[in-house]
């Protein structure tokens, strides 16, 4: 049996919760209700936070203004309110969660990207802000908008991009229903030198040619003009137009020529190719309807020191400059960095980094390298892993356009993914947070 006090016990504690979320409504809008009263009329709760009426009436009135300035028709303004009021309330929900994720942006951040948004339209931050103000947006309101965005991509770089991968069996897919679509279109602008043989002509006549073409050849790529050394030397009808053969499809170049262009890269000089008629130079001009994408590899090497409790700055910088002097001196390079570098895998290999391509390499070092002639030593210089002396010895340049192509694909089918499953995201985001809007 159960006593009446404890029966009474259990139903004051039934009442209790029932009435719990009915006096915290109460408590919550009579709180917003109060706000409301203090800042203006409400347009929307979301989560923990309120959406103003004027704060909509602000965010349409610029949104209108951008697409008149845009020339385009505007939407009737209950529909354009209507789609504000969503994109706001997304933005507070996105927002939310990112304080609760911890993301934040510094100042700094904030400060360095309206730089850089300045720079790539040719103005200064001054030139940026009076530009802005010219066209009816306070730079404060600017920045707010540029914090809002990055914060928003980062936290969906968070939540979403990390979960997406492309598979290279996708890259190849795609490449196999899609990515040679154009390829007919590919048109080359090819320059042509003929040194030219008489029919039935004798080995030393033909050796001779072979040689004045070989060393051409060697004219033309140490940097000589083509059109002077076409207009001069070749043998063909297009010698006084500096050989100059126009632009062709591979199915209008000669069948000779077809497989040695399809391979070849602007301003690419081809070595000597041997038909009856004699010895033919060709050089690539120009392509066009085909993304070539070449990079410049750097072969270089160099000494560290890291420092630590007994070797601060100072002293790793003197110790490479010493070195630096020896090798200015005739001392071996290889062998002062098996003695005396401290990035033992480089070491062993008298410091070769071997080739290297833009971006393997910390921004400081790469910084340095890309400034130095062949065969030429750096200062002591610093990056976080130390202090470096520096020697390029070669560079190359390397077409990687397969390469190239296949990570555009990659990122297209990536940025494709990410699309969609950002539309799911926002969906269930919207879905599960507490939104009141209000007529």
């Amino acid at each position: 049996m159960v006593s009446g006090q404890l029966k009474k016990m259990i139903y004051n504690d039934m009442i209790k919760k029932a009435l719990m979320p009915l006096l915290f409504s109460a408590l919550f809008f009579s709180y917003f209700s109060a706000q409301a009263q203090v800042l203006g009329k409400i347009a929307a709760v979301v989560e923990e936070d309120i959406i103003l009426e004027q704060e909509l009436d602000k965010e349409v009135a610029t949104i209108s203004q951008r697409i008149r300035a845009g020339n385009t028709p505007a939407p009737p303004e209950t529909v354009l309110r209507k789609q504000v009021l969503e994109k706001m309330i997304m933005d507070k929900l996105q927002r939310q969660l990112a304080e609760k994720a911890g993301i934040n942006v510094s100042e700094d951040q904030i400060a360095n990207s309206a730089a850089d948004i300045a720079q790539r339209n040719n103005m200064s931050l001054e030139q940026f802000r009076a530009e802005l103000e010219k066209q009816g947006m306070p730079y404060k309101t600017f920045l707010d908008n540029m914090r809002n965005e990055i914060v928003i991509n980062q936290l969906r770089s968070r939540e979403i991009g990390g979960r997406i991968k492309v598979t290279d069996r996708e890259v190849e897919h795609f490449i196999e229903t899609q990515g040679k679509s154009g390829v007919e279109n590919v048109q080359y602008h090819l320059g042509h030198i003929l040194i030219a043989l008489k029919e039935g002509a004798s080995a030393s006549e033909i050796q001779k040619a072979e040689a004045k073409a070989d060393h051409l050849v060697k004219t033309l790529r140490a940097g000589q003009s083509f059109t002077q050394v076409a207009m001069s030397e070749s043998e063909d009808d297009n010698a006084l137009k500096g050989g100059d053969l126009g632009w062709r499809t591979i199915n209008d170049v000669p069948t000779l020529f077809a497989q040695k262009v399809s391979q070849m890269q602007a301003d690419e000089v081809s070595d000597a190719i041997r038909s009856p008629s004699g010895f033919h130079i060709l050089k690539m001009l120009e392509i066009k309807g085909l993304d070539n994408h070449v990079t410049t590899q750097t072969k270089v090497r160099h000494i560290l020191i890291k420092t630590n409790e007994l070797i601060d700055d100072d002293e790793a910088k003197k110790r490479l400059q010493a070195l630096r002097d020896r090798i200015i001196d005739g001392d071996d390079f290889a062998k002062l960095a098996r003695a005396n570098s401290d990035d033992k895998g480089s070491a062993i290999k008298g410091g070769s980094l071997d080739w290297v391509n833009p971006g393997d390499l910390v921004k400081p070092f790469e910084d340095t390298m890309t400034k130095l002639a062949i065969n030429e030593l750096s200062e002591p210089i610093q990056s976080q892993f130390g202090w470096h002396l520096i020697q390029v010895l070669d560079r190359k340049a390397k077409d990687d356009s397969e390469e190239h192509k296949k990570n555009l694909i990659r990122e297209a089918i990536r940025k494709r993914k990410i699309e969609e499953e950002t539309e799911l995201w926002m969906r269930r985001l919207r879905d599960e947070g507490f939104v009141e809007i209000y007529p």
